[in-house]
């Protein structure tokens, strides 16, 4: 090799020194994985793989294991989805316990009930108290049967009581609150039920109101039939949980009824049913008439007698207790089996669903028709869902059920949403079965009022699922599934807000007057539009708004951003660990906190959800500041 010419300036010298330095081991600063910085898609459902060992390599031993230790938890599965079905109806009858008189009550009131926005919300409230649309819409069919109701009336309450029942499946997604991205499936999965019914009442509501098309509708069809008085609703699930559930209370639903009514002998009357056999008899009997005057005067008249047979067998039946106390009793231990069952399905779903197993399960319920058939895969799962809603006759237990299996990414959201389209279809026909039980003198209208409830989801769903464009609901649960998945609280705020302070509101206002009422809203409801068409516009068409209007940012941070909320609620969530002393960095001084955060400046950890990038950039900062690392990286 020929000698390197030597420089004037002794770049010779340095050239050599150079050498030695790169002849030295040179710690190379960490390249960032270009595939780290790619998001995953938070929606998109976990890969499931097989990871066992398989059947062909396992040795007889195992194999058996396998075998008993899978059909030990099929029966353990099974058992847990009965407890829970059972402890969803305890929960009903223990909400009617706690509000049924007060339900009862806010029925009687029709001057109330004569405003469409006040039905609406009582319709949302009597359901939320005795948690079934099947009690509070048997309330609206004896109320119009009996002529308290007109039909007309009666439809508001009917759209409150559809939107009333989605709220069980929404408080089940809060038990998979725990895991980020379980909850953020399954929060949205329960949410797109509820987008659904309030949207199809946002739109439907105000054009029954100016045309009347659902009572015209089901008006016609009843009086084009020649229907007749037939069996009650078979009793499909009942056949099975009732020996369980009537043999911890039993209840009298006759006396919400009656008081909904006007009976005045039924509000001393206690929900507990007591005598469950009884015998009718009535006789023709002389009677002293009530418009005599100075004497005395009889008239025949038929006097019915009932006679208590046989005592019920449930463990309240002797009871001394208030229906309100046994109601909270029956609250605190339905909800403890609830959530216990729950969890516990939770947990044999994400081990039973391992392996092959899942893999085919997944495939076969997300998997669309081949082409050109595609389109008829969301319609065949909205006859599953109301096949399945008829069988279990409650759309609250099939949603319930099925909302661990999008939150464990087995159903997609994009498949839960027909199945609970079906489940609102499912839960109107064990209504009409039931009013087609009615008398001949109820039966039009009894059937007319369930009729109006089936219309009127047939009707959403033409508004909100045959072109996918129009399938708006399951946008919105994703947007507020993503909200309660960065800010956990939001999911509780929901709740409260849409099921509970919007209905009492609207119910004080109604009380107070129509006039109250517009007053009050109509500006409310302009503010809200004005701000979902801004938005829609920042998002899509910002030049065609002014330059002080294509951000939020000229509002106070807390008007459009939740982060200042979420500042508050950890403060008042770190009062309150404090109070109750929980907590041990609750008891670090102000002055500790200070020098810990300038502590923590020099060693903060950026966390990512992608493990690769946060270890990749934790090593970036640590080799950061080597001079050798600098100069290898320069070369």
């Amino acid at each position: 090799m020929a000698p390197q010419p030597k420089l004037e300036d002794g770049s010779e010298e340095k050239k050599e020194a150079f050498d030695d330095d790169i002849k030295k081991p040179i710690s190379m600063a960490p390249a960032l994985s270009t595939a780290a910085l790619i998001e995953d898609d938070p929606w998109d459902m976990p890969e499931l793989q097989d990871n066992g060992v398989k059947w062909a390599d396992l040795d007889t031993k195992r194999k058996v294991l396998r075998v008993v230790t899978i059909v030990a938890r099929l029966i353990g599965l099974v058992g847990m989805l009965y407890l829970f079905v059972c402890s969803l109806d305890i929960l009903s009858s223990a909400f009617q316990l706690v509000g049924g008189k007060a339900a009862g009550d806010i029925f009687q009131d029709n001057s109330v009930l004569s405003n469409p926005l006040a039905g609406l919300v009582i319709g949302m409230l009597v359901t939320l108290l005795v948690q079934s649309s099947s009690t509070s819409s048997s309330i609206v069919v004896s109320m119009v049967s009996s002529g308290l109701l007109q039909v007309s009336t009666a439809v508001p309450i009917i759209m409150g009581t559809n939107i009333g029942t989605s709220v069980t499946n929404t408080l089940v997604a809060m038990t998979q609150v725990g895991d980020r991205n379980k909850f953020r499936r399954a929060f949205a999965g329960a949410t797109v039920h509820d987008f659904f019914n309030w949207l199809s009442v946002l739109v439907l509501l105000p054009v029954e109101i100016a045309s009347g098309y659902l009572v015209k509708l089901t008006e016609l069809i009843v009086k084009s039939f020649n229907i007749k008085s037939g069996e009650n609703a078979p009793a499909l699930l009942n056949v099975i949980t009732d020996p369980l559930t009537e043999s911890i209370i039993e209840l009298d639903e006759s006396v919400i009824s009656g008081i909904a009514t006007g009976d005045p002998e039924a509000k001393n009357k206690s929900l507990i049913k007591v005598w469950c056999q009884t015998a009718k008899n009535t006789t023709l009997q002389n009677v002293t008439a009530e418009n005599c005057t100075g004497y005395l005067c009889w008239d025949w008249e038929n006097v019915t007698e009932i006679t208590n047979i046989k005592k019920c067998n449930h463990i309240f039946v002797n009871t001394s207790l208030s229906d309100l106390a046994v109601g909270l009793i029956l609250l605190a231990c339905s909800l403890l089996v609830l959530c216990t069952c729950l969890i516990m399905i939770v947990k044999l779903l994400n081990s039973m669903l391992q392996g092959q197993v899942a893999v085919v399960i997944k495939k076969i319920i997300n998997t669309d028709f081949p082409f050109p058939f595609a389109w008829l895969t969301g319609y065949i799962a909205i006859i599953v869902g109301a096949g399945m809603t008829f069988i279990v006759q409650s759309s609250s237990v099939f949603t319930s059920a099925i909302t661990p299996l999008v939150g464990i990414g087995v159903i997609g959201i994009e498949r839960v949403y027909p199945l609970s389209l079906g489940a609102n279809i499912g839960t109107t026909t064990t209504a009409i079965l039931a009013a087609m039980a009615s008398p001949g003198e109820t039966l039009a209208n009894s059937l007319q009022v369930a009729l109006v409830h089936l219309f009127f989801n047939i009707s959403g769903i033409l508004l909100w699922y045959p072109i996918p464009f129009t399938r708006v609901p399951i946008r919105l649960a994703k947007a507020l599934g993503e909200i309660t998945a960065q800010y956990r609280w939001f999911a509780g705020f929901y709740i409260i807000t849409c099921f509970f302070v919007f209905p009492l509101v609207v119910f004080g206002l109604s009380m107070a007057g129509w006039q109250v009422l517009v007053g009050v809203l109509v500006p409310i409801v302009a503010v809200l539009i004005f701000a979902i068409v801004i938005n829609i516009l920042q998002n899509h068409k910002p030049q065609w708004l002014p330059s002080c209007l294509r951000t939020w940012d000229f509002l106070p941070l807390w008007a459009h951003s939740l982060e200042p909320w979420d500042r508050v609620v950890i403060v008042m969530n770190a009062r309150c660990c404090c109070c109750c002393k929980c907590c041990k960095c609750c008891n670090v001084t102000e002055e500790d906190e200070e020098m810990g955060k300038h502590e923590l400046k020099d060693h903060e950890i950026e966390m990512y959800d992608n493990p690769t990038m946060t270890a990749e950039i934790n090593v970036d900062k640590k080799t950061s500041d080597n001079p050798e690392i600098i100069r290898g990286t320069s070369l």
